[in-house]
């Protein structure tokens, strides 16, 4: 599977709940969002401009995804907004699409434009790399089943980690899916935390 591949299985609605570490406090804190994925192809006006706003050749990208979100945080102040989106477009430098640069139109810890890398790894989760002015993150991204995302990711500022995230997300279906997420929303957590457990037997699955 390829990096593109990867985005086209995650087109589609989702519900993540969040829970984020905040080591310096030694507190975490809950969240729940709600994400809308869809794969862009890589002659869309949106790749060509995000390829052009960082100086890549767009007839080298294979494609990425525009993604929206809106949610919340257990530690948010009246004024705060989690809302927003992005686009993501994949520029591979192996001839496989596995690894390669991540050009975003907005990080993930800070709001700016960000180049990163990407890279398939073993088990075909998808890993993105990014180094900022004052901080870098790592971020992981697999599924458990079809209908059930996994993400982690850590934030390191200069002078140590700060933060450790762990995402679930489950997939919200039309009509004829409501049996299936119903079944997903009623997972206990042991049963959550054994699907999250990477294994090569779900590794097909991808973001």
């Amino acid at each position: 599977m390829d990096a593109m591949e990867f985005f086209q299985l995650s087109t589609g609605k989702w519900r993540s709940q969040r829970t984020t570490h905040h080591l310096a406090f030694k507190r975490s804190e809950k969240g729940e969002s709600e994400i809308q994925i869809t794969a862009l192809a890589a002659d869309d006006p949106q790749i060509i401009e995000i390829c052009q706003l960082h100086q890549f050749d767009p007839s080298l990208a294979i494609g990425g995804a525009f993604v929206t979100w809106h949610g919340s945080m257990g530690w948010d102040r009246d004024e705060e907004n989690h809302e927003g989106s992005t686009v993501f477009s994949l520029v591979p430098d192996t001839s496989d699409g596995r690894q390669g640069t991540l050009l975003r139109e907005r990080g993930y810890a800070e709001i700016v434009p960000v180049a990163g890398r990407y890279e398939m790894d073993e088990e075909n989760g998808l890993v993105l790399t990014t180094e900022y002015e004052t901080m870098s993150s790592i971020e992981r991204f697999w599924f458990a089943s079809p209908s059930l995302r996994m993400r982690t990711s850590t934030v390191k500022r200069f002078g140590g980690f700060s933060t450790a995230t762990f995402c679930t997300e489950f997939r919200i279906a039309d009509d004829s899916g409501a049996e299936n997420e119903a079944e997903l929303s009623n997972l206990t957590p042991e049963q959550i935390q054994k699907s999250a457990e990477p294994t090569k037997s779900l590794s097909f699955f991808g973001w």
